[in-house]
């Protein structure tokens, strides 16, 4: 019997499935923030820039790299000051106090950071800018910069021509998550074997992707977007942290976090909000363990345990949304670079 799931599709819509078959949800733009390809354009550039960082080293891109799933490779991220290129071996004065998530579909959660303290891209843009251990920068003097620059000039115009001062914070937060709303990840072998291509997922993820559900999985990790805006204590490290308790003020938060995206789960580790496990496999047996002591789930074998690996690895794989890099930005100043990688 499977726990807390929908019923199996019937086999005429397409391939069976342990729950209901829900369609790919569209990404829906603010009224106040429409999308345009200057928009899109402009929020790349700043992305990948090192002047919105007070040591005109660290990009947003440090911490959130396409090579490193949209992450860093690292438990804890490094922000200003740091060396070295970015992924494992970065170092640094200035660590994180969480695990930098993923940004893998983030345009459909309707809460941002592990505690929930956002709630659009918009709100959360500038923070990390201001945040003096990630990139150390104050608004008033990167706007002033910004307009300095004759090619974010006539970037800002052609995105914000209509504004009085196209180049203020609220353009800055409104380029930087118009960019972000294009890591959509929807393609993986799961989404063609949805769509009907009963080839698509090996026979192992197919057992792992009924084992997934069996466990409970589900009922945190939501198909199709395998996460959920629930809060739950997680992670296994000695660190203490307030959690989703610092934004709903409810004690039993305390040490809450949301439940993070599966998708291309494979190149987002080390896991949790503390970055404590680092193998995906050893992520799944540790969920398991808790599915079982709380009664949601029978024990698991080594052997479905990994099979249940297998169907995230494996099934939830698309980059095919991955941001391009630009080869320059418009301060002219370098680019951060990555450590190397070799992708499995």
């Amino acid at each position: 019997m499977l726990v807390g799931c929908g019923p199996t599709a019937p086999a005429e819509q397409g391939p069976p499935l342990p729950w209901a078959r829900t369609p790919f949800p569209a990404v829906v733009e603010p009224a106040d923030n429409p999308s345009t390809p200057a928009k899109v354009e402009l929020g790349r550039l700043l992305f990948y820039d090192p002047l919105l960082s007070g040591d005109r080293q660290v990009a947003c891109a440090t911490c959130h790299s396409e090579l490193w799933g949209l992450s860093d490779g690292l438990a804890l991220s490094v922000g200003i000051g740091g060396e070295g290129p970015v992924g494992p071996g970065r170092s640094g004065p200035n660590v994180t106090s969480r695990n930098a998530s993923t940004l893998w579909n983030v345009a459909l959660r309707d809460s941002l950071f592990w505690d929930g303290r956002s709630d659009s891209l918009e709100d959360q843009a500038l923070q990390p800018i201001e945040n003096s251990v990630e990139m150390g920068r104050d608004i008033g003097e990167l706007i002033a910069d910004l307009r300095a620059s004759e090619g974010y000039r006539e970037l800002f115009y052609e995105a914000f021509g209509d504004d009085d001062e196209p180049i203020d914070a609220n353009n800055l937060a409104r380029a930087l998550a118009a960019f972000q709303r294009t890591f959509v990840s929807q393609l993986s072998p799961y989404d063609r074997y949805v769509a009907g291509d009963a080839g698509a997922l090996r026979p192992e993820a197919v057992d792992g992707m009924f084992l997934f559900a069996e466990a409970g999985c589900a009922d945190c990790h939501v198909p199709p977007l395998f996460e959920g805006e629930a809060f739950y204590p997680r992670g296994i490290g000695s660190v203490d942290d307030e959690g989703h308790e610092q934004v709903s003020g409810d004690s039993s938060d305390h040490g809450a976090f949301r439940v993070p995206t599966l998708r291309n789960l494979r190149e987002t580790g080390p896991y949790f909000h503390d970055g404590s496990v680092d193998s995906l496999d050893d992520a799944v047996s540790h969920e398991l363990s808790r599915s079982v002591a709380s009664g949601a789930s029978r024990p698991m074998s080594e052997v479905e345990s990994l099979a249940i690996g297998t169907f995230i690895r494996k099934g939830l794989m698309d980059r095919s949304g991955e941001p391009d890099r630009p080869e320059s930005v418009p301060s002219g100043l370098d680019i951060p670079q990555d450590g190397f990688r070799i992708f499995r």
